[in-house]
């Protein structure tokens, strides 16, 4: 009898695996870890998961401190796409992008990544 329990909780949980799973940064423009000649406009974050923009943030630090963002918005054609405006046009140096997600299955991950805009 205990062995058919365990048998079906070893099943029931092995099932629960994607549901379980975090958001995970597939990729990023910049790129992370990338040197660009010329400084985005806008930051975009490519998640393993669809997004909550509700329950996330991104910020931008550069050489100066904290950058001017505008709000996170989800891409119409991939919720798993985040979109960060810049405010200011960013001037040579090293950035770093700390960001926070959830899922819209609630789960939280965060990360960060660096880039860097040439002289």
């Amino acid at each position: 009898m205990i062995g058919q329990l365990a048998l079906a909780a070893l099943i029931a949980l092995a099932g629960a695996g994607p549901a379980l799973a975090h958001a995970r940064l597939l990729h990023a423009i910049p790129r992370v870890g990338s040197t660009v000649k010329i400084a985005p406009r806008d930051l975009e974050l490519s998640f393993s998961e669809s997004i909550d923009v509700g329950g996330s943030s991104v910020t931008l630090l550069g050489p100066s401190g904290r950058v001017a963002t505008g709000p996170l918005t989800r891409d119409p054609a991939d919720p798993r796409i985040v979109h960060v405006p810049v405010k200011r046009a960013l001037p040579p140096g090293t950035y770093r992008v700390e960001w926070g997600m959830t899922s819209t299955d609630t789960h939280h991950t965060d990360g960060d990544f660096s880039f860097k805009v040439a002289r």
